[in-house]
């Protein structure tokens, strides 16, 4: 049977309908055109009851952009005015009905369910999508199953603690994004007193004209993109970790000397048994995941 898949941003909504390979029967992207709260709960009911009707899909999978708790089925998303805690699981169930199976995930969740079903991990069971944009956050499969925590916040690796010593500024997004998502890039420019730089495609420009800030701000960054990735080798032993999100884009180049720096700090057996990836679906990984998590919920059943 042909599933659904939602994957929800910021600015826009995705959706699609699957074949059970996992092929697109159908795809359309909506902009949300400044809906907050409700507005974008029923807009995302009113894309699956559509999936439903056409495509006959008993099955959907929602991805959000911040957390899904799960034993409360609400959803907190920084970047939808009125998501603080919004009840998205019950808006779809009463609008869909008891007999319509919808499971909701983050969008971390989704970048690696999608990338080792369709894209570059596809089979792995031990395996970690590295997203880094806007914000950077991590999609981890362990064992074949997503890592969530206790309270459905695992992943949230911009928290890491990378450097010393603790600047306030680190409260609002922590340290490791602070420096190097794309925001940070521009960021770091500023602190090295050029603030010409207004988006993170400046700065890699500015690297590639072999400007002195530009090639200071990327330098950081790769060292930190490393000091991260080892930290993930070293926990989780991973075979692939899948590089994305709108950064990788541009920093994709730099994967040998982001494994390089994460060679010098990982632990040395676990470090000669993972690959760094690019992303194969890039702003799909969340759409194919979407889908993934419909399949995996209609296998359950």
């Amino acid at each position: 049977m042909p599933v659904a898949g939602i994957d929800l941003g910021g600015t826009k909504l995705a959706a699609a309908a699957f074949s059970d390979d996992g092929e697109i029967l159908h795809r359309e992207s909506v902009p949300l055109a400044g809906r907050e709260g409700n507005a974008v709960g029923s807009l995302i009911a009113e894309r699956l009851k559509l999936l439903t009707e056409e495509f006959h899909c008993d099955a959907a999978g929602v991805c959000v952009p911040g957390l899904y708790r799960s034993a409360r089925g609400t959803v907190w998303a920084p970047n939808i005015p009125g998501w603080d805690d919004y009840p998205l699981r019950d808006e779809l169930s009463h609008a869909l009905g008891a007999s319509h199976r919808v499971t909701i995930d983050s969008d971390r969740a989704a970048y690696i369910l999608g990338e080792t079903w369709r894209g570059a991990a596809r089979g792995k069971s031990d395996a970690i999508f590295l997203a880094v944009g806007t914000g950077i956050g991590a999609g981890i499969l362990s064992g074949g199953k997503i890592i969530r925590g206790h309270g459905d916040v695992a992943g949230a690796i911009g928290w890491l603690g990378l450097d010393r010593a603790f600047k306030p500024r680190y409260k609002d997004h922590g340290c490791f994004e602070d420096a190097a998502s794309g925001p940070g890039l521009v960021r770091i420019a500023g602190d090295l007193l050029d603030r010409s730089y207004t988006n993170a495609g400046d700065v890699f420009a500015a690297y590639d004209r072999d400007d002195e800030i530009g090639v200071k701000v990327i330098d950081n960054a790769i060292e930190l993109w490393g000091m991260a990735a080892a930290n993930l080798v070293s926990l989780f032993n991973p075979e692939v970790i899948v590089f994305g999100g709108g950064v990788f884009g541009p920093a994709v180049k730099f994967l040998d000397r982001i494994y390089a720096e994460a060679k010098r700090w990982a632990q040395p057996i676990a470090i000669e048994q993972v690959r760094f990836v690019a992303s194969e679906l890039g702003g799909d990984a969340g759409l194919f995941g979407a889908g993934r998590l419909a399949m995996l919920a209609e296998h359950e059943a």
